[in-house]
């Protein structure tokens, strides 16, 4: 079995997520962890170098989950090692008065990765059925019909050679409150407490509810959920890493043919080089 199979929701299936452990330790021990992901952001970078080098396809990972769920963790720690010419993150907040005139894709269809790209969705294009659905923002019948565009949204980019994975950073209600804790006794973090952590919390049963349909409908082949185990930060780091490289040696990137002559190259290369040993050497 592939390392992601046991994370990936299968199409079709409906999810229940007191099913899925948030403290799982996915058979990872803690003290072998750090390395084992530091050999992991390794072949992440050749993998993205060939990635880019290549220029026809491209990765698209979307990671959802409750606030302090550690989305920006895993942003910082598995892909610290990326080069940034191949990478961007972008995060969606309330939309604009101007993005709300606008269909609900319009805003992230402009984010998605060129070729030869990775780029990061910070939050996405499921919160028009997560917060929008929770808050009551516009109506059930509007919101229900997302899903379906959701899904035609990642086939059409599947079909012009973005990979689409999806991370739902799974973490307990007595995990969330002990961050949320740390948060407010650590000056360093209080720039991230909002007033929003609370009142959203109250409604955590109504997210989790709108969590599990949209994990049900918009798992699809090409472009699947899965269900990370977070509470420890160290198992969700390990896991998001595996199944990033995993998934991107499935799409096997080969590096260019060059488009010069290289024996033609290498002889000027040399005789270059002996003449400038020759000047030199006077």
């Amino acid at each position: 079995m592939r390392y992601f199979e046991q994370f990936q929701i299968p199409a079709g299936e409906i999810v229940s997520l007191a099913g899925y452990d948030a403290g799982s330790k996915a058979g990872i021990v803690k003290a072998e962890s750090e390395a084992l992901l530091a050999a992991e952001q390794e072949q992440l970078k050749v993998l993205q170098y060939r990635l880019y080098s290549e220029n026809k396809q491209s990765l698209l990972v979307c990671l959802q989950g409750p606030d302090a769920s550690g989305k920006d963790g895993v942003i910082g720690h598995v892909f610290a090692g990326i080069n940034p010419q191949g990478c961007r993150v972008q995060s969606f907040k309330q939309p604009s008065a101007l993005e709300r005139s606008h269909d609900f894709l319009w805003r992230v269809h402009p984010w998605t990765p060129q070729a030869g790209q990775i780029t990061i969705f910070n939050r996405s294009h499921y919160e028009d059925v997560l917060v929008v659905r929770v808050n009551k923002l516009v109506e059930e019948s509007v919101w229900r019909g997302r899903y379906t565009h959701i899904n035609a949204f990642e086939q059409l980019l599947a079909d012009r050679g973005t990979k689409v994975l999806k991370f739902f950073l799974h973490i307990s209600k007595e995990e969330q409150l002990k961050r949320f804790e740390k948060r407010l006794s650590d000056p360093t973090r209080h720039w991230k407490i909002s007033e929003a952590d609370y009142t959203e919390r109250e409604r955590w049963d109504d997210y989790i509810v709108a969590f599990e349909e949209a994990l049900s409908r918009c798992s699809t082949e090409q472009a699947p959920w899965f269900v990370i185990p977070s509470n420890h930060k160290w198992v969700r780091n390990l896991a998001v890493a595996r199944i990033l490289r995993e998934c991107l040696e499935d799409l096997a990137p080969q590096l260019p043919e060059p488009t010069v002559d290289l024996k033609d190259i290498r002889k000027r290369f040399h005789k270059a080089k002996k003449e400038e040993q020759g000047e030199n050497g006077k």
